[in-house]
């Protein structure tokens, strides 16, 4: 199933395809003005722009991506998107997840980009042979052109993405890091809590200033805005798996439906309705 869904922004639009099969989502866009606030995902991201100027954050970076460019993003890599032209940008994006795209780089002995201290050598590429492979993977998906077309497309492009990942060298944490990185494991495990920042520094056994520092210079967000990405993350994966709306908003800590609706719209450009429609079928 394939809906269009007009934007808040006049002239702007989203489609999205979910193939049952590998997980993988297809999204064709067209935004004017701003596109996304900053978020991450669990999947692999690969797109490509198709018109217009694609200007985003990634890394602490900005980049601009012209039609016929390559995006990669690996999971966790947080990004935002807007338009700098009036007439907006349009783009294709495949959103592989973790398992599928590990088990796959796994079978040919290629590296992987979705394990811990894996990244790719450049966010944004002019490889042309990559660039039409991700299109022409994109267009089997999102058309639904069949399993062999849909098969043959992925296994070109996984072999080609090969040549665009590198492996980071193993960085030494000091205290503070490891330290931030419990506090992290602390927030995963009562992500549904309400959780204040005088709990958390008490539990770190540090002052709220110096933690909320210290983990901004370690993940790059605050303690708020990590955990309301894990939240976003995890309400993406239940949904998609026909969650009732209003038990995964409880169960990932957001105070009600509406409350994830407006972070889910924030940081999508979809409602959670509308995402799990197409994701499942099922009308909310």
């Amino acid at each position: 199933m394939q809906d269009t869904h007009e934007q808040p922004h006049s002239g702007s639009w989203l489609t999205l395809q979910h193939d049952a099969d590998t997980g993988i989502e297809s999204v064709s866009a067209h935004f004017k003005g701003h596109a996304y606030d900053p978020h991450d995902h669990d999947e692999v991201l690969l797109g490509v722009t198709q018109q217009g100027l694609q200007r985003f954050h990634c890394h602490r970076a900005l980049h601009t991506s012209t039609p016929g460019r390559a995006i990669l993003i690996e999971p966790g890599a947080v990004h935002d998107g807007h338009a700098p032209d009036a007439g907006g940008f349009t783009y294709a994006m495949l959103y592989i997840p973790q398992r599928w795209f590990s088990g796959m780089m796994d079978a040919r002995g290629l590296g992987d980009i979705s394990a811990l201290g894996s990244a790719f050598r450049n966010t944004l590429t002019d490889d042309i042979a990559l660039t039409q492979a991700i299109q022409q993977s994109f267009f089997a998906l999102h058309h639904q052109e069949g399993r062999l077309a849909r098969d043959q497309s992925l296994d070109h492009l996984l072999e080609l993405l090969s040549t665009h990942i590198r492996q980071r060298p193993a960085s030494a944490q000091n205290d503070a890091q490891r330290q931030m990185y419990q506090v992290r494991d602390y927030l995963h495990d009562r992500m549904g809590s309400d959780i204040g920042l005088d709990e958390l520094a008490a539990w770190a056994g540090i002052d709220r200033f110096r933690l909320s520092r210290q983990f901004k210079n370690t993940f790059g967000l605050s303690p708020h805005a990590w955990l309301v990405r894990l939240r976003l993350r995890t309400a993406r994966m239940l949904l998609a798996k026909g969650e009732d709306l209003a038990q995964v908003a409880s169960l990932v800590g957001f105070a009600d439906q509406s409350h994830m609706g407006r972070w889910f719209q924030r940081a999508y450009r979809l409602s959670p309705a509308a995402y799990q429609r197409q994701c499942t079928n099922v009308l909310s």
